[in-house]
């Protein structure tokens, strides 16, 4: 039974139709284009018949097999390497997911679930008319409490104005093969994937202590692994820097090794004083770091 109602169709699905018009070059499978994407700007069959010079029995089938089946060729064939309205529409959203580096993987996607085969450079026009670029993700750093980094600012200030002259360090571990190296894939324009810019540890594990009144001179050890028993060879290493006399005072990041019992027994031997911040610091204002004289 042939149809009479109108064609519904989205945003995307009325884009892909008019991008497989510009690139058919079978002229029966533009009909059938022309015939949905009319009924779905509201012109009833027979305003389309007129129109397109063929006749509304023509206009009908055209309807009903894209209705029913989403069909554009004709029964005797026509162009290969196409994906209809609704996969095109699922293919879009499935590439607004997971980033694809290659355009020969979105082939092997399209080939393994719909059995359509296109070619590299066909995949790359396509993907151009439906909007996506080639680019790089961009990077984004893990979110920090405002309010908290202030309030260390202040803490910070406070020591360095009870210490005197007894020095005030700050700790941390590196690790240098740990960054994320961002490279390029296919990305709808207009929208932005994002990617975390931290990897778990590789080789190298250096931990450093930098006296802001001595920052030529960090002091720093190398080991296979960040642990507390490192840890605390690290605050022994420290230590011989300074006379035993004066309270170091250390500030360290919240890692679990540094609140360990035995990190904190050693430090209370070795006379240095933790200081322990959960947040992260970013872009600290040094401005006003250097202790008054």
């Amino acid at each position: 039974m042939l149809i009479a109602m109108k064609i519904e169709l989205t945003a995307d699905q009325k884009i892909t139709l008019e991008a497989q018009h510009r690139q058919s070059h079978d002229r029966r499978v533009c009909d059938r284009i022309r015939c949905v994407l009319l009924s779905a700007d509201g012109w009833t069959p027979p305003m389309i018949a007129h129109s397109q010079l063929i006749n509304e029995t023509t206009v009908r089938r055209h309807l009903t097999d894209y209705h029913k089946l989403n069909k554009l060729k004709p029964e005797n064939g026509g162009s290969d390497g196409y994906l209809n309205a609704e996969q095109t529409t699922s293919l879009v959203e499935h590439l607004t997911q997971p980033l694809y580096h290659h355009n020969h993987q979105i082939v092997a996607y399209i080939a393994g679930r719909w059995n359509i085969t296109f070619t590299v450079s066909g995949l790359y026009k396509g993907l151009k008319q439906h909007g996506f670029s080639y680019k790089k993700p961009k990077g984004v750093p893990h979110k920090f409490a405002v309010e908290k980094q202030q309030q260390f600012i202040k803490t910070y200030s406070e020591l360095k104005d009870a210490a005197g002259n007894d020095p005030i360090l700050f700790i941390d571990a590196v690790h240098p093969t740990q960054a994320t190296k961002i490279s390029y894939g296919w990305i709808r324009k207009g929208q932005d994937k994002t990617i975390e810019t931290t990897g778990s540890r590789t080789r190298l594990n250096i931990m450093g202590a930098l006296n802001i009144q001595n920052v030529a001179n960090p002091i720093i050890r190398d080991d296979e692994t960040i642990n507390s028993e490192n840890v605390v060879h690290f605050l022994s290493t420290i230590r011989a820097h300074y006379p035993i006399t004066t309270t170091a005072h250390v500030i360290l990041e919240g890692a679990g090794y540094h609140r360990s019992q035995l990190v904190q027994d050693a430090a209370l031997t070795l006379n240095i004083h933790c200081i322990l911040f959960i947040i992260k610091i970013n872009k600290l204002q040094h401005k006003g770091h250097n202790r008054s004289k």
